[in-house]
Formats: C-alpha cells, sequence, structure tokens
C-alpha cells in the first residue's frame, strides 16, 4: 500500500474518473480500479472488494457509490461528497447540454455519429473489468460455478438482481469453506467515522433533509398537483427501490413515464438512454434526460427552457443524493465487520455472483455495440435479445478489435484508447 493521497491529489483523480467514467458501472468500476488500486495503490484489493459488495447491496446507482465510499474512506464525509459528486457532474452537464439540443432540434441521430467509436472501445474496458475482477474474486471452482449461475440467471432467465445477490450471501455464509476470504488489513485506513448512533442519527437528519428539501420547495412553489412536484415524489420514490442499478429500473420507469404518465414518448425514452450510455457518468443520468424533457413539454408558468432545467436537475437530486445518506450510514458499519470471516465469506460470495452480472452487462454492451438491430430487438425490457448475426456491424467490430488489442497487447491507457477510436469512429461515419 502507497501513502494515502492528498485531498487535492485525490479531487483530481476523482474529477478525471468523472471525465472518463464510460461504459455504464462495469467500465467505472473498472476504470476505478485500474486508478486506485492498480496504479495508485490508495486501497488494497481486498477493500476495494469489499467496498464494491456492500454497494452492490444499496438501490441507485453502484458505481457513484462506490466512489463516495472509497472518497469517504480517504478524507471522511468531505472526500465521499467529492468523490460521490465529481462522478456525476460531467456526465451531468453534458446530458444538459445534449437535452437541450435534443429539445430544441427534436433529433439526435448525429450523436450516434460523435460517439460511435467510443462505444467500441468502452467495450474492450468492460470486457477488460470482467477479466481482472474475475481473475482476482473468482478463487476455486465454487465461486466459479457461482459467478456462472449469477450471469445465467440474469442473462437468460431475468432473476431480479437483489435475488441473486442475497442468495449469493447466504451460500457464502452457509458454507464459508468454500470462498476465497480475502486476507483483511485492520492498520488500513482506520481513521473513519465510528458507528455510532449519535452519528447515524446526524446523518439520516442532514441527507435527508437535502433530499426531501427541493421537493418540498417546489410543491410549495408551484402547487402539490404541478409536474415538478410529481416528478419529485416519483423519481424520491425509485430512489429506494433501484436495486440493481440503471438497467434493473428503467423498463419500469420507462413504461410509467411514458404510458402512465405520458411524460414523453418511447422514442424519446430511447434516445434518452443512448445519451447516458454515450456519455460519461451513471447511466441512471438517463432520468436527468427524462425530468427535461417531460418538463421542457410542459412547463407550467416557466419558459420551456427554464422548465426543462429545473425539472432535469430536480429529478438528478433525488436520484444521487439518497447514494449519500446510504455510504455515510452504512459505510462505518460495513467497515467494522470487515475482520468477521463469516461477513466475508458472505461478501466473497457476493463477489463471485457480481462478476456473473458485471459479465451480463458487458454482454448487454457487446450486443448494442456490435449488432445493428438488437437495440430494437431488446427495446421494451431493456434486456439483451439474441440478434439476428446479419445485422453484425463490421466497422463497429473493427473499432473494438483495435481498443482490445491497444488495452490488452499494448497497455495503453483509457484516454488514449478512447482518443483513437473517437476520431476512428467520426471519420468513419464522415467517409
Amino acid at each position: 500500500m502507497s501513502a494515502g493521497p492528498t485531498f487535492r491529489e485525490a479531487t483530481a483523480v476523482w474529477a478525471k474518473i468523472g471525465l472518463l467514467g464510460f461504459g455504464g458501472p462495469a467500465g467505472q468500476i473498472a476504470l476505478m480500479h485500474r486508478m486506485v488500486v492498480e496504479e495508485r495503490k490508495w486501497v488494497s484489493e481486498a477493500r476495494f472488494l469489499h467496498a464494491l459488495n456492500f454497494c452492490m447491496l444499496l438501490p441507485g446507482p453502484e458505481a457513484q457509490q462506490l466512489a463516495t465510499y472509497i472518497g469517504w474512506l480517504l478524507h471522511g464525509t468531505r472526500g465521499g461528497i467529492v468523490a460521490g459528486t465529481l462522478f456525476i457532474l460531467p456526465g451531468l452537464a453534458l446530458i444538459l447540454g445534449l437535452s437541450t439540443l435534443y429539445a430544441v432540434f427534436n433529433d439526435a441521430a448525429w450523436l450516434a455519429s460523435l460517439f460511435f467509436g467510443l462505444k467500441a472501445a468502452v467495450l474492450a474496458i468492460v470486457i477488460d473489468a470482467v477479466v481482472r475482477i474475475g481473475r482476482r474474486a473468482l478463487k476455486g471452482g465454487v465461486a466459479v460455478s457461482l459467478a456462472a449461475l449469477a450471469f445465467v440467471g440474469i442473462f437468460a432467465f431475468h432473476v431480479p438482481f437483489p435475488v441473486i445477490v442475497l442468495g449469493a450471501g447466504l451460500i457464502g455464509v452457509a458454507v464459508p469453506r468454500f470462498f476465497f476470504l480475502a486476507d483483511v488489513d485492520d492498520t488500513e485506513a482506520d481513521a473513519v467515522a465510528p458507528p455510532t448512533a449519535a452519528r447515524s442519527l446526524r446523518v439520516v437528519a442532514v441527507w435527508g433533509a437535502l433530499w426531501a428539501a427541493p421537493v418540498i420547495i417546489v410543491g410549495v412553489g408551484f402547487g402539490w398537483g404541478s409536474l415538478y412536484a410529481g416528478l419529485g415524489g416519483f423519481f424520491s420514490q425509485m430512489a429506494v427501490v433501484t436495486f440493481g442499478g440503471a438497467y434493473a429500473v428503467l423498463a419500469y420507469v420507462g413504461q410509467v413515464a411514458v404510458s402512465s404518465y405520458h411524460w414523453l414518448q418511447p422514442g424519446q425514452m430511447l434516445d434518452g438512454l443512448a445519451l447516458a450510455e454515450t456519455t460519461p457518468g451513471p447511466l441512471l443520468l438517463v432520468l436527468t434526460f427524462i425530468g427535461f424533457i417531460a418538463a421542457y413539454a410542459a412547463p407550467g408558468v416557466l419558459p420551456p427552457l427554464a422548465g426543462g432545467f429545473l425539472g432535469a436537475l430536480l429529478v438528478t437530486w433525488v436520484t444521487f443524493v439518497p447514494s449519500f445518506l446510504w455510504i455515510f450510514l452504512g459505510a462505518p458499519y460495513i467497515e467494522r465487520v470487515r475482520g468477521n470471516r463469516t461477513v466475508a465469506a458472505g461478501l466473497a460470495a457476493i463477489t463471485a455472483a457480481v462478476v456473473g452480472v458485471i459479465l451480463n452487462l458487458a454482454v448487454f454492451l457487446a450486443l448494442h455495440v456490435l449488432f445493428w438491430q438488437v437495440g430494437e430487438l431488446a427495446w421494451g425490457l431493456f434486456r439483451p435479445a439474441w440478434p439476428l448475426f446479419s445485422s453484425l456491424d463490421p466497422e463497429a467490430l473493427a473499432l473494438a478489435v483495435i481498443a482490445a488489442v491497444a488495452l490488452f497487447r499494448l497497455r495503453l491507457g483509457i484516454l488514449p484508447i478512447l482518443g483513437v477510436c473517437g476520431v476512428l469512429g467520426l471519420l468513419i461515419r464522415l467517409i
């Protein structure tokens, strides 16, 4: 382990991760692992996986929560706030800008050309994440089998993510001898907030008030029957039940937003997903797009653009602020049980299952990157479907191979790979 970073050094790295956080949770977890564990050794492998396992159990965006957790480990509450916020800000700024252009010009076709090459590079990064995390987490045949079962369950049978994670944890606790128990370094980053009842109450009071304040303000200012109050209330509920990350919730949100509330059209929902998939930051930023489009179309007393920005920022706030609450409330307790071998076995089993879940995300991304028709085949459930292999995109495949060679063989950094593939993608589509 290297010496811990200064707050300024950590802030610079969190900003870089926020800017380069393409590829959804799998790509973002891989990026954090590379920068924080492998390159800088700010936290150990065991501690990184321990934090990841906890974040996988929470509702909301697991990658942003992982950044918040690690930031909290390094520099306490201010470190967690900075890490979690910088993880979101670059993507939020892009989504707001792109949503504005989309609403004004009502066309997102240009976006596919702009980010075509980046998707292929992201696919290689996600595959790298599966390989790296799998190599470290799958110690023994039982762990490998559990990862395979998790992949088959979520990919082929659509078993709910919480069922997979909780089931894996119970298996680990029941038969701990079959799972690799990572060595715990009790001297590592012990200067963390102790889990006291008084501190927990303060965390709930402060972050609960921050979560609720904007919803109360728009409810009082615009009326409790207004669109803004509806957006705040609905997406506050989503923040509590969004287990399994973005893909687990998008189907339900899409159905409610399109069919029940008529906030946007089905095609617009798919366009919003494309925006979120091709920009850095959590995929749940697609909810920011939904808030913008809904409020832009029905702004009430506000101008359309002002209404759009208010709706987008409100939805973003109630979606991501709860993540800080979950981490700051639960992380001290999770740190206290790191030395408990029964808990460690359960979390090791969850890690094995998570490898299968990340593999599912990699396959999902591969299907959408490499095949022309898979988006149409998967639309409606937001789950991967077997495409017609005649729809294979040879240009996307070529770019993905180039990115994989650059990453696995040439050991190039993520930023150069994204840059090269982005330029090649633009040239291909322009020609």
